[in-house]
């Protein structure tokens, strides 16, 4: 048989073999996307500390620094869904609880009166609550939620996760939406939790970090 003969077999082998990768290319692709919407929107975790990160998770949920070990939080400012410019770190002195949400996240829903209500609280006590609102292609659904739920404390608005990414590796940095950041008075990352709160466990993760002078 000639050489040429030889010719179509090996083009169509070779087309099979591009198919095969594609198809596994494809596959990969789908699963990292998976993996990235189920840690979007869940109902929380217990990933915690180990190795040199300094920090405990509690069966709670709630991971926790000791005041020596915490990382100060990253420099977080810029537009606020309603176009006002905010810079958390004009907070200091003050604690911050810093709540990333979407409109379109259901846990993020389940919480929002619990935040509210201990926002009003405590907001005579030096805590400030500012939300991180992510993934929402328009600032319209994100001001319908905080109008929804009577949401009066700003929210930054961070649609591509800009923000998020300014946590460094190895700190309590948010990982899924919902997450919940406590930050002290001199600027900290105190405690974090990545669960939708109920009034009760948010008045708990909030109540060492009043006590400190």
């Amino acid at each position: 048989m000639s050489a040429a003969s030889h010719a179509p077999q090996r083009s169509n082998r070779t087309r099979t073999a591009t198919r095969t990768r594609s198809r596994a290319a494809l596959f990969t692709c789908g699963a990292a996307v998976a993996a990235l919407v189920l840690s979007a929107c869940g109902s929380g975790g217990t990933s915690g500390g180990s190795g040199n990160t300094g920090f405990v998770t509690g069966t709670d949920g709630i991971a926790t620094v000791e005041a020596g070990d915490r990382a100060p939080a990253p420099e977080l400012s810029g537009k606020t869904i309603d176009g006002k410019q905010l810079d958390v770190a004009d907070y200091k002195g003050d604690i911050v609880v810093l709540n990333v949400w979407g409109s379109w996240c259901a846990p993020c829903r389940a919480e929002a009166k619990n935040l509210v209500t201990v926002s009003e609280d405590l907001k005579d006590q030096g805590v400030q609550f500012v939300g991180i609102n992510t993934r929402d292609t328009g600032t319209s659904p994100a001001r319908a939620f905080e109008k929804s739920y009577g949401v009066t404390y700003p929210s930054l608005y961070d649609p591509t996760g800009k923000l998020l990414l300014r946590f460094k590796k190895g700190t309590l940095n948010p990982q899924a939406i919902p997450s919940t950041i406590v930050i002290d008075r001199e600027g900290r990352i105190a405690s974090r939790t990545l669960q939708a709160l109920s009034e009760e466990k948010l008045r708990k993760m909030l109540k060492p970090i009043l006590a400190e002078k």
